[in-house]
């Protein structure tokens, strides 16, 4: 059974209490990875949702949580989906969301690759915002940060590190 009077506003109330574990300023909810909820007559929760990239391994994590959260709020029959299409995108951060990150010491992506005519085969120069002191002084020092999804750039202005969220 389901609580009484529960919708899916409750249910993605419940979702977005789950921070992700590698980006724990955000919420699975905004960080786009839940596609969809569904609430079915007889109580059952369908809820789908889509890795950031299909390696990530914080996946069975967020699936474990998700889980356990909906079974702590009462919904005893829950269903989990994995969508791999479309394919996640940093398109799908809000702007209050890519707001958190930059809050969190984190530069937010800007752009995604899709919006490029043409992707470039050489490392272009491109220079990222400090979340700091907002200078675009900086530099990447590694392509990979804490984890894959994030790269370490040196910002020559304040002189602070700082991870970026990789644009995908």
């Amino acid at each position: 059974m389901s609580p009484a009077g529960a919708g899916t506003d409750a249910l993605f109330g419940v979702l977005r209490g789950i921070p992700d574990p590698e980006v724990p300023a955000l919420d699975i909810v905004e960080l786009g990875i839940v596609r969809r909820v569904e609430l079915s007559p007889d109580g059952a929760v369908t809820v789908e949702v889509t890795p950031t990239y299909s390696g990530c391994p914080a996946m069975r994590m967020i699936e474990q949580e998700i889980v356990a959260a909906l079974h702590a709020n009462g919904y005893d029959r829950v269903e989990l989906r994995t969508v791999y299409s479309p394919a996640w995108t940093t398109d799908w951060l809000s702007d209050s969301a890519k707001a958190k990150l930059k809050a969190y010491g984190i530069a937010a992506p800007d752009h995604t690759v899709a919006e490029q005519a043409l992707v470039p085969l050489t490392s272009s120069v491109r220079r990222v915002a400090c979340p700091y002191c907002g200078s675009s002084n900086t530099e990447r020092k590694s392509e990979f940060g804490s984890t894959a999804c994030k790269a370490i750039h040196y910002c020559h202005h304040c002189q602070q590190p700082f991870e970026e969220f990789k644009a995908i």
